[in-house]
């Protein structure tokens, strides 16, 4: 007996042919192509079976074909078979899509999947074999990750190929027609099929040519959005849409003008109806459109559709592709009123909108990833090359902690932990009430006013003036007490304590507790030795009585009121100043104040009662100059 004519001796080693006279072996590869040649030969005629099919996976997993072979023998298959029986075919590759999704072949096959994919969209017809192309799109849309760009519309390309068909000629138009004609047309309802209360409403806007053209022809704006961004179709887009969108809103539909029937059979389906790709523009339908819920929602859908292309950021956007107000403005009010004819069309109208809604949010989410590269969702965890020691925290020694009830804290210096530990709770001791203070102006001066009277002879460089520390809060306590601080001077200090000398003399006349007859402003000192701070005691008398008191100046701020710039003019006081008083304060009766505080600052011992009664006479205040001088 002969022996076999193939012999597999080691399926990964040798290929022997064995004839009586000669031995040859081949090798890995030159096995794998003559298995795929064999394959393509035995299994393309029966590759409508099953069996088939698993002989097919079955020589790939094992590794005796190469991995190309199970993707190119179903491309040439289905090119050869008519379409009733690709459908067959494709329902095979589509129960194993996990399959090609595999490591072994997935990288191998995909762009022959894809290939093959094209070349079925190419032979059917969109419009007859509606479910068969959609069923080729899911199995790509589940053979790809998601970030694959090859399947995503990165640019924002358009369908520009989907035109809209309809009557452009007003002469062939059968609008306006009456009932009678469209019988003898041979449009007849047999009896029963559409009860008096099933049938549609008649329409309150007669429905002539003129709208039949302006509503198809909204379609081409929907197919192609860019030529909204051009001057003269925006306008007349504009027209056309509030035409068509007036009468959605002007005839409503109820839940009585859709078919019961229907809905009900539609229901009891699981929603399987029949579904049509492009739209009947038929002139005769028009009227039964405009009734149907259905279709009045596609139509809004697209509106919304469109608005979301022209307001949002697309990144292949050409530059001039840019809205303005009027345009941004119409398109968000027309977008609410889109979405409130969806919730008026039965049934569900409230669910339908808030569903389209959602999304359409969730779309802008899925441009934005579009427009950042389409990056990876699966995150990758970086590889340590080095484990992580676990790490434990460190306690801390107990002598820092505290010991016993107390728990005293050791800060490492007796002083700071006697600081430390004065409460327990720090925090709290800050908010303490004792710890809220502010000294009044004659409690914290009083010493200063002291050793400024030449009478108690205390040398300059022992007055408390001259220590930093009291000059500091000096300065804060005169910033929340004294308007003197605030106002501008002509005076030039070289130190802080010349400084708080001539705020100490101020204060010395504003006081009524504290003696200050014999304490000079400090304003006409001349002298540069500084030591003569008071006047002679012979001159005090006189200041005395012409001085005007702070008490004085708040009774006269108080009359003055609102009317105080008719007095600044005549106390000759600068527009500046002027505008400087009224940024200080808001209030009318402090503003009058502080125009008398600068006028005395700047007068400085010229700024007595005859003075002042001068100006109050001159600025028409005779009543308050009168009390003045009686006081």
């Amino acid at each position: 007996m002969s022996p076999p004519l193939f012999n597999f001796v080691d399926a990964k080693d040798k290929f022997t042919v064995r004839n009586p006279n000669c031995v040859v072996c081949y090798s890995e590869a030159e096995k794998k192509t003559t298995f795929d040649q064999a394959l393509r030969g035995v299994l393309g005629d029966q590759i409508t079976c099953d069996q088939a099919f698993a002989v097919l996976l079955n020589s790939l997993r094992v590794g005796i074909c190469s991995a190309t072979t199970p993707f190119l023998l179903l491309g040439d298959v289905l090119d050869c078979l008519p379409l009733d029986q690709c459908d067959k075919i494709f329902s095979f590759v589509e129960e194993n899509v996990s399959t090609w999704k595999s490591n072994s072949f997935y990288t191998a096959g995909k762009n022959y999947l894809l290939r093959m994919c094209n070349d079925l969209l190419r032979r059917l017809s969109k419009s007859q074999n509606t479910v068969f192309c959609g069923r080729i799109q899911l199995f790509l849309a589940r053979l790809f990750p998601l970030s694959e760009k090859s399947g995503l519309n990165l640019q924002s390309q358009f369908n520009l190929e989907n035109i809209t068909v309809f009557n452009k000629n007003e002469q062939e138009s059968t609008l306006g027609q009456k009932h009678t004609e469209e019988k003898e047309d041979g449009m007849e309802v047999e009896e029963g099929e559409m009860g008096e209360d099933e049938a549609p409403a008649p329409c309150s806007i007669p429905i002539d040519y003129n709208l039949y053209r302006k509503f198809w022809t909204l379609q081409d704006y929907f197919r192609n959005p860019v030529q909204c961004y051009d001057k003269f179709c925006w306008m007349t887009f504009l027209k056309f849409s509030d035409e068509t969108l007036a009468v959605f809103k002007s005839y409503k539909l109820d839940d009585m003008q859709a078919s019961k029937r229907k809905l009900e059979e539609m229901r009891a389906s699981g929603g399987e109806h029949v579904y049509f790709a492009k739209f009947l523009t038929s002139e005769k339908l028009m009227d039964l459109q405009l009734s149907d819920s259905n279709f009045r929602r596609h139509i809004l859908l697209q509106y919304l559709i469109l608005f979301q292309y022209l307001k949002g950021q697309v990144k292949f956007k050409s530059s001039n592709c840019v809205l303005n107000d009027d345009q941004t403005t119409w398109i968000e009010e027309t977008t609410k009123l889109v979405y409130q004819l969806l919730r008026e069309i039965p049934p569900d109208g409230d669910q339908f909108a808030t569903m389209v809604e959602h999304i359409l949010n969730t779309e802008e989410s899925w441009n934005s990833w579009k427009n950042e590269g389409c990056s990876s969702f699966v995150k990758e965890r970086p590889v340590d090359d080095k484990p992580k020691r676990p790490t434990r925290k460190r306690q801390a020694p107990e002598d820092f902690l505290g010991k016993g009830p107390d728990r005293k804290i050791f800060m490492g210096n007796d002083e700071l932990t006697r600081l430390w530990n004065l409460n327990q709770d720090n925090m709290e001791a800050c908010k303490s009430d004792s710890r809220e203070f502010m000294p009044s102006l004659d409690e914290f001066f009083a010493e200063a006013i002291e050793q400024a009277d030449p009478a108690n002879m205390v040398e300059e460089e022992y007055k408390v003036v001259r220590n930093p520390n009291y000059g500091w809060r000096a300065l804060r306590l005169l910033s929340r007490r004294s308007p003197h601080f605030f106002q501008p001077t002509n005076q030039k200090f070289k130190s802080l304590a010349d400084y708080l000398d001539s705020m100490v003399s101020k204060l010395a006349k504003e006081l009524p507790d504290i003696p200050s007859e014999e304490i000079k402003t400090g304003e006409d000192d001349d002298d540069d030795n500084g030591d003569n701070l008071l006047k002679d005691s012979n001159d005090s008398p006189s200041i005395q009585s012409k001085m005007v008191t702070n008490q004085q100046m708040d009774d006269i701020a108080a009359k003055l009121g609102t009317q105080w710039k008719m007095l600044a003019s005549h106390l000759e006081m600068k527009a500046a100043e002027l505008r400087e008083i009224e940024t200080d304060s808001e209030d009318v009766d402090m503003q009058a104040k502080l125009l008398l505080v600068a006028w005395q600052d700047r007068e400085g011992s010229q700024a007595t009662v005859e003075s002042l009664v001068t100006a109050l006479n001159a600025a028409g205040f005779s009543q308050i100059a009168d009390n003045l001088n009686e006081a």
